[in-house]
């Protein structure tokens, strides 16, 4: 059975998410990987997991976007229409799926975000990517230093009564505060839930600082699997926070949620290579240009392997050439 549909790819440093709408922009389907330092081979095997999980559903897709940190180069692999950052796709995704939200908070594998919205438009944001702490990654290495399966975070630290007060203004701070609490004896559920009060703080501390946060509140990100991390902002900030239900993959629906706007505005061929790019071999090089003072590093990625394995500057690669980018100046860049 065909079904016509747009595909959304979000890249993050940690994991890899891919989601299909369909012409309605109502959400079919969604896959999450860890990238694990090899975004092309966790982008290809995101979405072979994604036609494994279709079975007898062959998807027609008329329009494809790509967001996150390696949103260029799965622009480049997969032949998308809309190339977009971060900010802008999860703000679509939470403002169509959550009428009404004014409020996102973002908090992935090692980075977090904070928007604002105003009568569906992004009027205000930031980014932390400096400090760890709140961050998937940093969870889950405290989960693991206290022995409680990451699983098991949220429902434990809602168990405390008596929540330990840990330093939560940097992550190496929180750790040893953590470290020093936890050998004094304090019970693993305080430590959690303290743990989660502290982080809550930073973030709203750091990002949130001079800003209205305003309900609707929603919470986005795998972070947001966590119901401790949850209740600490609902306490925090007196408000309910709404957690959708594919929150994990927002920033994919969103890709894709743009990439059908791009669609019917423009009515456009889609520049989607096919689902056979799970099968095509990538390669990328990475040359100095020393044509003017810059030095910029060049980044060339390729559909095979650079035939010129000696190649000393991205003019000397040689190759079926795909995409290009790092230069100041954009010479190196491809039309």
């Amino acid at each position: 059975m065909q079904k016509s549909a747009f595909l959304g790819i979000d890249v993050g440093s940690v994991t890899t998410k891919v989601a299909v709408i369909d012409e309605k922009g109502e959400y079919i389907d969604s896959v999450m990987i860890k990238t694990a330092g090899k975004p092309v081979i966790a982008v290809q095997q995101s979405m072979h997991k994604l036609l494994e999980q279709a079975k007898d559903t062959e998807y027609v897709i008329k329009g494809v976007g790509t967001t996150g940190s390696g949103r260029h180069l799965a622009g480049a692999l997969v032949g998308a229409d809309v190339i977009k950052n971060e900010i802008t796709a999860h703000a679509v995704a939470a403002s169509t799926k959550i009428p009404g939200v004014q409020t996102i908070l973002e908090i992935g594998g090692q980075d977090s975000k904070i928007i604002i919205l105003r009568d569906g438009i992004v009027t205000d944001f930031a980014m932390n990517t400096v400090c760890a702490a709140g961050t998937g990654s940093f969870l889950d290495q405290q989960a693991n230093r206290l022995n409680v399966p990451i699983e098991e975070f949220g429902p434990t630290a809602l168990k405390s009564t008596s929540p330990a007060r840990i330093a939560g203004r940097c992550g190496v701070f929180a750790e040893s505060d953590l470290i020093h609490k936890q050998q004094l004896g304090y019970p693993i559920q305080d430590l959690l839930y303290g743990l989660c009060q502290a982080l809550v703080r930073n973030y709203l501390s750091n990002l949130a600082l001079g800003k209205d946060l305003l309900p609707t509140i929603v919470f986005q990100g795998g972070v947001a699997t966590n119901i401790g991390m949850v209740k600490a902002f609902e306490e925090a900030l007196g408000h309910e926070v709404v957690v959708p239900e594919n929150h994990q993959t927002m920033g994919a629906i969103g890709a894709a949620l743009l990439a059908m706007e791009n669609y019917d505005y423009t009515s456009a061929d889609t520049k989607f290579k096919g689902w056979n790019v799970t099968d095509i071999s990538f390669s990328s090089v990475t040359n100095e240009c020393h044509d003017c003072s810059n030095n910029c590093e060049i980044i060339t990625i390729l559909e095979g392997e650079n035939e010129n394995p000696d190649a000393k500057s991205p003019k000397e690669v040689k190759g079926k050439i795909i995409a290009r980018w790092g230069g100041t100046c954009g010479k190196w860049d491809l039309n």
